[in-house]
């Protein structure tokens, strides 16, 4: 039995911060995955660093250079502080780092976060840059997640992750995974409860509080991204104009609009979910697996026929952590962790870049 102890980083669009996950994978002979979340962290932006990142999609080319080395400096410094304050011993690190741009029909995929800078101030290996690859083989790049729900979360025939955006991944009756990006989730549901200056809706309390506008809904169900048959991923360029840019607060209340979000977002994921499996058990995870309003308007929806699992508020918060430490454990085996079943493209793929000797 090998067994691999690495260290996840992601940041996602919902801008939540950081979220490291230290973590120990071991393969028995036979080839089954153990794996255990030893130590985990979130640690939130400082609020100058946020706003740059939110902003970052509208930067000039050397602005987003001197963004991309801020953020691979705070990287190196958070993880180092997190690996040495609790004394744990690292084989190495895998890093999303944070999307910026993501535009796979012009063949762009951008994560921030310069690795190298990781790689210095840790002292550590490091495995980055896991999406280009599959771009260059006509890929999405996205969702990468599928490899770990079949590997590691092979127990539910449906795994959703409630992110800034909901996506799922799921087995076809060929043996095939499948995944995509179904929805805008988080990044409107945070937008929403900002202008009540909050960070996020707490349970979703203040969507529970509003009225279904069927304006507002009709035009958020409009969106043609919804009707694209897989593979196909989401980016804030496509999200802005159509989804955000219907915010309205002269003419909708926070309420109103947070509960015709709540669903909007429900009702296109068990419309994704019915397509793909007629039955079966759902692990949730994500921010949004703790708005207790949008999981019960799921529950309503998807009907007795699934099984909702909610699993720990650990594998919530860091199952993708988890999932792009995995990738680094396969790329480092030299076995594929990209599948062209879920990203279209023409080939599996080994992506991430290495830095350091592993």
């Amino acid at each position: 039995m090998h067994t691999y102890k690495v260290v996840g980083l992601m940041s996602g669009t919902s801008l939540d911060g950081l979220d490291i996950a230290f973590c120990q994978f071991d393969i028995s002979d036979a080839g089954k995955w153990n794996w255990s979340i030893i130590d985990c962290e979130t640690v939130g932006y400082p609020i100058e660093l946020k706003n740059k990142l939110k902003n970052s999609i509208e930067m000039s080319a050397l602005d987003l250079h001197y963004l991309d080395v801020e953020l691979g400096k705070y990287f190196g410094d958070t993880v180092h502080s997190f690996i040495n304050r609790n004394n744990h011993q690292v084989d190495f690190i895998a890093s999303h780092g944070h999307t910026v741009f993501h535009d796979p029909a012009n063949d762009l995929t951008v994560q921030i976060g310069n690795a190298n800078f990781l790689h210095s101030i840790t002292k550590l290996p490091v495995i980055s840059d896991f999406r280009t690859l599959d771009i260059a083989n006509g890929g999405q790049g996205a969702p990468l997640v599928p490899i770990g729900d079949q590997l590691l979360f092979s127990d539910y025939e449906i795994c959703i992750n409630l992110g800034g955006i909901a996506n799922l991944s799921f087995e076809d009756s060929n043996g095939d995974r499948i995944a995509y990006d179904i929805c805008i989730c988080n990044i409107l549901l945070n937008r929403l409860a900002q202008l009540k200056n909050l960070e996020f809706d707490k349970d979703g309390a203040l969507a529970q509080k509003g009225e279904l506008k069927k304006t507002l809904l009709n035009q958020w169900n409009s969106f043609s991204f919804l009707n694209q048959k897989p593979p196909k991923s989401l980016g804030i360029e496509q999200l802005e104009p159509e989804i955000l840019s219907k915010i309205d607060s002269n003419r909708y209340s926070i309420e109103d609009m947070l509960a015709t979000a709540v669903e909007h977002i429900a009702f296109q994921i068990s419309k994704s979910v019915k397509q793909s499996k007629k039955e079966g058990a759902i692990l949730f995870t994500g921010g949004g697996a703790f708005n207790q309003y949008l999981i019960k308007s799921l529950t309503e929806k998807l009907g007795s026929e699934y099984r909702i699992e909610l699993t720990t508020t650990e594998i919530k918060n860091y199952k993708e952590a988890l999932i792009f430490a995995f990738l680094g454990v396969l790329n480092v085996r030299n076995e594929y962790n990209t599948f062209s079943s879920v990203t279209g493209a023409h080939i599996n793929s080994i992506s991430g870049q290495k830095l350091g000797r592993f």
